[in-house]
């Protein structure tokens, strides 16, 4: 069982940047494949990121990419999402995953086993 807490969420302007922090519990992090979603109201939720265990694998969504960067520290059982030059169009509620076994980041939300709770972020015009 693995527990997934998001911090970092807030209201920040257009252009502007946020740094989103997801910490894991337990012993064996770093064997999971982790990703980030998002869902904006109204819509469903979406995939925006994923990294591989050792962090040498990453996935982008075409619309965050060149401008998010998805990081992990296996010691400090955290994956982050470094979000730069925010758009109105990226306010949503972020949730970070995990997926137990995964041996490749993947894009699908049946691909992951275990989610936090979320965070909001939105972005001003």
């Amino acid at each position: 069982q693995v527990q997934l807490v998001e911090s970092g969420g807030g209201l920040v302007q257009a252009g502007g940047s946020l740094r989103l922090s997801c910490a894991a519990s337990g012993r064996t992090f770093s064997s999971y494949v982790m990703g980030w979603f998002r869902q904006a109201p109204g819509k469903e939720r979406e995939f925006v990121a994923a990294i591989s265990w050792s962090g040498g694998s990453t996935d982008y969504a075409d619309s965050v990419k060149g401008r998010f960067t998805i990081s992990r520290d296996n010691a400090k059982n955290t994956v982050y999402l470094q979000m730069n030059s925010l758009k109105p169009e990226d306010t949503a509620v972020y949730y970070c995953a995990a997926d137990h076994g995964g041996t490749r980041p993947g894009e699908g939300e049946w691909d992951y086993d275990y989610w936090g709770q979320g965070t909001q972020v939105t972005v001003s015009s």
